[in-house]
This record gives structure tokens, C-alpha cells and sequence, in this order.
């Protein structure tokens, strides 16, 4: 299948969107690249418009000029939150990204090894649980092992390569949390049934983030029920094109949690990643051409919810008072991909003793991304750099967030700008006042 035609195809099945794109420029305010740049050709509507020539034969799909202004978009969807007329932009990068995969269109811009390596682990390790599962113990080594943070502590690897630096602030904040010190377990026999996806990523670098959250639902009053065989999301595959490897995915973990989901008609999966929730809750979509799986999709698509929004549409219990100085970064594929946007500032102030400071442009893109930070890392940096500038302007000495990409992101902002704050998943904090409360047996 030409590039051509497959791009054709895919903006075929949502062509009303596509042409109702009407050119107002209302997402240029909201598109990081843009204002970076000050190109069209690298905002939301130059970008669709770039998308058209390929599918009317007016530019080749492997060309340099579409493919490098394709790679220089974060992804954010920033711009559907601002389009009046409701352009899934999202969908039509990832059809776009799939176009040039299928054209042998290769990357233009730099990092060019870079991207082609994370295009080798997205299609040998992430959908192998095994290999996947081996990958993460070794970066787990790196990360606790004694003398790497000796070295890394020491500067050494920041005189020899900024890059390598900053790759390792990556990995290493991921060891940051306020989880790790709480122990015990809290009695899941509540009345609401639900499963968390524990993910690849979370659940193999964040863990304690994800202890936490089974805790605080099970003091919700929440059953809890684990769900084997589940695997990574696709949402990495997804935003880079490789939507077959995607929708692959998409039905081993729909087929891992299909007996759960019949089980009772509230049952809920609950995410705490938000670019994991983002394509979680697009199942649907993802899988509408499929006869076999297309309804199956939508059902658990419908019933997957981000845990902060899950717990503020209920009354939050109250823990014991946190003596922090918080703010708070929306990641975008919670933000304006998921529009859930008031839910987690809802969990924030009701934890007593909370100072809770609004950081300005929380919904803007950290340049994490994803693997954007790597693929492209100067853009990355220059978004990195404006947003940790209005973190440390909120005087803030916990920065929470509630996804793990946007959490290593950030954390390794603050160490390279040397900002004094730390970097925590938003339920950790629940967590923590619950420990403090006494909702936990030893």
C-alpha cells in the first residue's frame, strides 16, 4: 500500500473533521512548536494542510518537508482544546506518521539514531512482557546500584555529555516519590469494583506510585481486583505510527480484562498515566474497523477512568493534614486529550494543611512528550527550560503531576536547572495523609 493511499484511507473514514478545519488560527497560541518557531508549516493547521497535499498527490508522503515538520510535533493535542470546530488532530498525526512508515519516509531532523533505536525497542521489547520485563530490571540496576548514583552525583557524566546527563536525570527520577516510606495495606471490600492498569512504565519504574493508588481506591471504598496478562498500552507505538503494532495491543489487553469488565456492570479500570488513559479510553477508535473486537473496544474504552477523576466524582475521604508547599502540572494527554481538567486541583485542596499554589501554563507541554525528549531533544529543552522557570516561580517545594513521562521530564528539569523541588505522582500525596491518618494496617 502506497503512503499515498494509506493516508487517504485514514483521513477518509473522518474527512468531515479534516474539512472542517477552517483556518481561524485559533490553535496557534496553544501550539508549542509554533511559538517556538513561528512556522506555519509547524502549527496544527499547516500540518493538516501539509497532510492534504500528501493525500491529493500534491507532495511526496517521504519527503523531507513533510516528514521532519510531522516529527517536530509534540502531540499534545493542545490544539483540539482550542479548535472550534473539533478537529481530532490527533488521530490524524498518528494516520500521518503511519503514512511515512509506509512510504519509507525516514526522520529529518537530528537525534537520527536516536529515533531509530526507540523505533527498534518500540517493536521488539515493549510488546514482549518478557523482554520488556528484562529491559526495566536493567535500568532498575543502573538506577538503585550504589556507585551509579555515586557517579552520577559527582558530575562526571555531566562533564563528558550533557545528553548522557540529562538521559540519566531521566532514569534517575524515577526514584523519586513520597511512596516509597509508606507500608501497610489498606481492605479493599468496598461495594465499587474496579482494576488498576499497572502498565509497563509505571509499573516497572514507579511501582510505589502504583501501590499507592490501589491503597487510597481501597480506602474509597473500592474492591479491587488484579487483572494478569495485561501489557504495555501502544500509546508510544500509536504517536510515533505504528498502529498495527498499537491495535495488536489494544486487543491482548482488551481480551486480559474482558472478564473482568463482564463481571459487574460498574466495573471500572482505573489508570494513573495519563498518556496510557489517553489511548485507553481511543480503543474504540483505535479498533472501529475490526468486526471481531470493534464493540468490545468501545466497552472497555467506556469504562476506563483516570483515578483522579474517578475519585472526584465521589466524595474524597479525609486523611491528616501534609505540611507542603504543592503545585501542580497537567500533563496534556490528561489536560486536552482526556479534558480532564479540574479533577486533580479537586484531590489537591482536599487534603488537609495543603498549601496549593496554581503553576501558570500548567497545561502547556514539558516537552516529555512521550519520547519527544529524546527524538527531539532540542525542542524538548527549550520547553523544559520555560516550564521549570514557572515552577520555581511558585515557590513550590513538591511538584506533582500524574504521568510518568511527564514526571521523569520534569524531574530531570529540576535537577539540570538546579531548582530546589522535588517531583511526586498526585495519589502519592492522597497516600501519604492517608498513612498519616491511620488507614493503613502494618
Amino acid at each position: 500500500m502506497t503512503g499515498q493511499n494509506t493516508l487517504q484511507n485514514a483521513l477518509s473514514a473522518e474527512i468531515d473533521k479534516v474539512l472542517g478545519c477552517i483556518h481561524c488560527g485559533l490553535c496557534l497560541p496553544s501550539c508549542p512548536t509554533y511559538q517556538q518557531l513561528g512556522n506555519e508549516n509547524d502549527s496544527p493547521r499547516g500540518r493538516i494542510y501539509l497532510m492534504r497535499a500528501v493525500t491529493e498527490g500534491r507532495l511526496d508522503a517521504a519527503s523531507p518537508s513533510f516528514s521532519r515538520h510531522i516529527d517536530l510535533c509534540l502531540g499534545c493535542r493542545a490544539c483540539e482544546t482550542a479548535c472550534p470546530a473539533g478537529v481530532n488532530y490527533g488521530h490524524l498525526l498518528e494516520s500521518a506518521r503511519e503514512t511515512i512508515k509506509y512510504h519509507g519516509g525516514d526522520s529529518a531532523g537530528p537525534a537520527r539514531f536516536q529515533k531509530r533505536m526507540l523505533g527498534y525497542a518500540l517493536r521488539n521489547i515493549f510488546p514482549n512482557p518478557k523482554r520488556l520485563g528484562t529491559t526495566f530490571a536493567l535500568f532498575r540496576f543502573l538506577r538503585d546500584n550504589s556507585l551509579t548514583r555515586l557517579i552520577f552525583r559527582s558530575g562526571i557524566v555531566s562533564r563528558i555529555s550533557k545528553k548522557a546527563d540529562f538521559a540519566f536525570s531521566l532514569l534517575m527520577t524515577t526514584s523519586q516519590g513520597i511512596s516509597r516510606s509508606v507500608t501497610g495495606e489498606a481492605s479493599g471490600a468496598g461495594a465499587r469494583q474496579v482494576s488498576v492498569f499497572t502498565g509497563c512504565v509505571m509499573e516497572s519504574l514507579f511501582k510505589p506510585a502504583n501501590d499507592a493508588t490501589k491503597r487510597v481506591l481501597a480506602v474509597n471504598d473500592c474492591s479491587l481486583r488484579n487483572v494478569g496478562e495485561q501489557v504495555c498500552c501502544g500509546a508510544l507505538h500509536a504517536h510515533s505510527g505504528d498502529l498495527e503494532t498499537a491495535r495488536d495491543l489494544a486487543r491482548r489487553n482488551i481480551n486480559a480484562f474482558e472478564s473482568f469488565l463482564d463481571s459487574d456492570n460498574g466495573a471500572t479500570i482505573i489508570i494513573n498515566a495519563a498518556g496510557c488513559g489517553a489511548l485507553l479510553k481511543e480503543y474504540d477508535q483505535l479498533l472501529k474497523d475490526d468486526p471481531a473486537y470493534a464493540a468490545r473496544a468501545e466497552k472497555f474504552s467506556r469504562s476506563v477512568r483516570d483515578v483522579t477523576e474517578y475519585l472526584a466524582r465521589g466524595e474524597v475521604k479525609t486523611g491528616a493534614p501534609i505540611d507542603r508547599h504543592v503545585t501542580f502540572d497537567a500533563p496534556c494527554h490528561l489536560f486536552h486529550a482526556q479534558r480532564v481538567t479540574t479533577a486533580p486541583q479537586q484531590i489537591l485542596t482536599s487534603i488537609p494543611g495543603l498549601k496549593y499554589t496554581p503553576l501558570d501554563g500548567m497545561q502547556d507541554c514539558c516537552g516529555g512528550a512521550g519520547i519527544y525528549n529524546l527524538s527531539e531533544p532540542e525542542m524538548s529543552e527549550k520547553l523544559l527550560a520555560d516550564k521549570i522557570g514557572k515552577v520555581k516561580a511558585t515557590g513550590a517545594d513538591l511538584l506533582v503531576t500524574a504521568n510518568p513521562g511527564c514526571h521523569m521530564q520534569l524531574g530531570a528539569g529540576l535537577k539540570i536547572f538546579s531548582v530546589d523541588c522535588g517531583v511526586a505522582h498526585i495519589v502519592e500525596l492522597l497516600d501519604e495523609s492517608y498513612r498519616k491518618a491511620g488507614f493503613y494496617s502494618k
